[in-house]
């Protein structure tokens, strides 16, 4: 997979702040991209910067970047996120010699060439102005339509790589500071969530709630029955509220015999199919209770449609 391909991430969505703004025919020194985004990046340019698809074997780190040491962990991290979604918050670079010097990203950089893609989304500046590039993103963030993911990562690097405060942000984009801390939350996300939420296969209102998971797999595996059953964003939430709950109030020593376990999650997965909502099914001795979830009297009445039948 390469940046260019569906799961490119912010690359494309940050550059439509750039189609936004006034061209700048002045920056012909810079090196021109190869491949089909040559056309598009020539257009994609703020004052003092464009956006381009750029080849990560002609971008150099910075030598006075103080950073010298990166996590292991961390970066084998990033780098499997940015092969399943690619990569969400472009490097700014500018221009050197035939090929481009990192000004933010080198970590993204590293992960994006282990990860084995061969272009990555970049901002390059042409102009010693920072606040004139932070001030134009800023300009332009609110007036882009972002996939939910998109926006998290704009946020977050806007706080992060171009200094922007909590306060500036949250008046420039006209949402609250709390909304702001929830949409970057969604980073936090497992990789394979964050992979359908960036598709559209779920939405910003189905993810959230699976934030109260640890375990990246079970968010993985509730995003899959949301996706195939057709959950609502309520019957999700329950969900999420009785997975829980399997898994933190019942100490080991009071857990139930594995087999009985096993058939009634079973039995509960084959409803949830049956009635397209979240069942749980609880079982102890004979006796047990079946939970259904609904988000509404709609929800309600079909359920009693179906039972009734």
């Amino acid at each position: 997979m390469t940046v260019g391909a569906k799961h490119s991430g912010l690359g494309r969505g940050f550059g439509e702040f750039f189609q936004r703004t006034d061209l700048d025919d002045d920056d012909d020194d810079i090196p021109e991209e190869e491949g089909d985004f040559a056309d598009a990046a020539a257009e994609d340019r703020v004052q003092g910067s464009r956006f381009a698809l750029i080849d990560v074997d002609k971008v150099r780190p910075n030598g006075q970047q103080p950073r010298k040491i990166f996590d292991d962990d961390g970066l084998t991290e990033l780098t499997e996120s940015i092969k399943t979604v690619g990569v969400l918050q472009p490097v700014v670079v500018t221009p050197v010699d035939d090929g481009y010097e990192l000004v933010m990203g080198e970590r993204r950089w590293r992960a994006t060439r282990q990860a084995g893609l061969t272009t990555i989304p970049a901002i390059v500046r042409t102009t010693a102005s920072q606040d004139m590039l932070r001030d134009a993103l800023l300009e332009n963030l609110h007036r882009v339509q972002l996939n939910p993911l998109e926006e998290a990562a704009a946020y977050e690097q806007m706080l992060n790589d171009f200094g922007c405060t909590q306060d500036e942000l949250s008046e420039r984009v006209q949402r609250s500071r709390s909304q702001i801390a929830n949409s970057i939350r969604l980073l936090k996300l497992s990789s394979g969530v964050q992979k359908r939420l960036l598709e559209g296969d779920i939405t910003a209102g189905h993810a959230r709630p699976l934030l109260s998971l640890d375990d990246p797999d079970l968010q993985s595996k509730i995003a899959d029955r949301i996706v195939s059953e057709g959950l609502s964003v309520r019957a999700t939430e329950e969900l999420v509220r009785q997975t829980l709950d399997d898994t933190t109030e019942v100490k080991p020593h009071q857990r139930k015999k594995p087999g009985r376990d096993t058939e009634a999650m079973k039995l509960g997965d084959e409803l949830s199919q049956r009635f397209r909502t979240a069942v749980k099914v609880k079982r102890r001795n004979g006796r047990g209770t079946i939970t259904m979830a609904f988000s509404d009297d709609d929800e309600l009445e079909r359920l009693i449609d179906i039972l009734s039948k």
